[in-house]
C-alpha cells in the first residue's frame, strides 16, 4: 500500500502574499535614473531576475537606507486570507515555505507577525555597507537551472523528493515560471496565469488566499 504524499507549499511573497510588488514599488517611489528600462527588461525576461533586481537596487545610495527600509515595510499590503491560510496549513499539517525573490529587509519584518520559522523563509539578502545598495544571493540556481534566478525557486523545490511530497506552488510572476513546471499543483494570478496558459500548465487562478483554502479543501 502506497503512503500518501505529504503536501508542501512554496509561496511567493511580492504580489502574492502582498497585494503589490514591493521591489517595483520601492524603485517607483524613489525613481532613480534609469529604473524604468531595467524594470521592463526584467519583466520581459530580456535580462535575468538576478541581473535586473541587482541593477535596480544598485541605483540607490546606501545613505537612503532608513527611507528605503521604512517604505519597504510600510508600503506592503497583505492579501486577504493570508493569516487564515497559514493557520489552515498548520491545522492540516501542510508544510509551508515562503520562496521569495524579495529582500530580507522587508520580507522578514512583514512576515514576523505570522509565526513562520525563519528557516522556512527563502529570500535574498541586502548589504548596506558600500556606497550603493547591494543585493546578495544565498540561494542560487543548481546545476539543473541556468536562468540566473537569484533566489532559485526550482532549486529549493528540488530539495523535496517528488516521490514523497505533493509540491504546491503559489505565485504571480516571472520568478514563479520555472517552479510551476515542477509543481503538482499551481495556484496562479497575473503574469504566472498568462505563462501557464501559454505553456499549457494546469493551474487554478486565485484572488485571495480564501480562494486557495476553498480549492484545497475541495481537492482534499
Amino acid at each position: 500500500m502506497m503512503t500518501a504524499k505529504r503536501k508542501i507549499v512554496f509561496c511567493d511573497f511580492d504580489g502574492t502574499i502582498t497585494v503589490n510588488d514591493n521591489i517595483v514599488a520601492i524603485i517607483k517611489h524613489f525613481k532613480p535614473e534609469g529604473w524604468e528600462e531595467l524594470v521592463q527588461k526584467t519583466i520581459s525576461t530580456e535580462i535575468s531576475i538576478k541581473e535586473g533586481v541587482g541593477s535596480l537596487f544598485r541605483l540607490l545610495p546606501t545613505s537612503m537606507k532608513k527611507e528605503v527600509v521604512e517604505f519597504g515595510i510600510s508600503n506592503a499590503q497583505i492579501r486577504d486570507g493570508f493569516a487564515e491560510f497559514v493557520a489552515f496549513c498548520k491545522e492540516q499539517q501542510i508544510e509551508f515555505y515562503v520562496t521569495s525573490g524579495g529582500i530580507d529587509f522587508f520580507v522578514y519584518p512583514i512576515l514576523a507577525r505570522y509565526d513562520i520559522p525563519e528557516d522556512h523563509i527563502y529570500c535574498n539578502k541586502s548589504d548596506f555597507t558600500k556606497e550603493r545598495i547591494e543585493i546578495l544571493w544565498p540561494y542560487p540556481c543548481d546545476e539543473h537551472c541556468d536562468n540566473d534566478c537569484g533566489m532559485c525557486k526550482p532549486t529549493v523545490m528540488r530539495q523535496f523528493d517528488p516521490e514523497q511530497y505533493e509540491r504546491i506552488i503559489i505565485g504571480d510572476s516571472v520568478t514563479d515560471f520555472e517552479g510551476a513546471k515542477l509543481a503538482d499543483q499551481v495556484f496562479s494570478r497575473s503574469h504566472l496565469t498568462e505563462k501557464c496558459r501559454e505553456l499549457g500548465i494546469a493551474h487554478t487562478e486565485f484572488s485571495t488566499f480564501y480562494d486557495i483554502i476553498d480549492a484545497m479543501k475541495k481537492k482534499g
